[in-house]
């Protein structure tokens, strides 16, 4: 269970709170050194996944792990960003993006239940939306300047227009089980 991929994922986790006290230190660098810290989480995201597959390492708590990281590390970089930003046009999205990851965690374990979880297995739509969400938060977390910043709200939009299609996509695949009579 202790293995390289699953170290980088426990350390993902305890990036959290690091990010967030960087986040609201009263500094100038703290955006900056924050979106870093984001970044790095990034970072190994993508690490953990390629070594669990390359080191054949992957396990169950691993698979189990790994998403709830990336689940709270966005959940809690959007809840910041609509703090900061104060606006409807932020909250909106960010609202969708929970919302969405609520409703397809909770298709996911109910289709696992019915045997049925690969037919809600990540789609290149999900997978072109996380990366979309990262760049918008990153940029958004960092606010070096006011083109950065709306070009991450032009990511945010992006990322919340392929969060609700692949939701419907993972939606439309679990229909035939969700349509069943019980």
């Amino acid at each position: 269970m202790l293995n390289i991929p699953n170290i980088l994922t426990g350390f993902r986790i305890f990036l959290i709170p690091i990010f967030v006290l960087l986040y609201y230190l009263p500094v100038t660098w703290s955006a900056p050194v924050a979106a870093f810290v984001f970044f790095l989480a990034g970072i190994t995201d993508i690490l953990d996944g390629y070594l669990a597959r390359k080191l054949n390492q992957q396990t169950a708590f691993g698979a189990f792990l790994d998403p709830v990281a990336d689940k709270i590390m966005v959940a809690v970089s959007l809840v910041m960003i609509v703090e900061h930003y104060d606006t409807i046009w932020i909250t909106i999205p960010a609202m969708v993006m929970i919302c969405r990851e609520i409703i397809i965690s909770a298709l996911r374990e109910w289709m696992a239940e019915l045997g049925q979880r690969a037919s809600v297995a990540v789609s290149w739509v999900g997978k072109i939306k996380t990366a979309a969400q990262m760049l918008s938060l990153l940029l958004l977390i960092w606010q070096y300047s006011p083109a950065m910043e709306w070009v991450g709200f032009t990511f945010l939009y992006i990322a919340t227009g392929l969060t609700l299609w692949s939701m419907l996509v993972y939606l439309k695949a679990a229909w035939p089980a969700l349509n069943e009579k019980s």
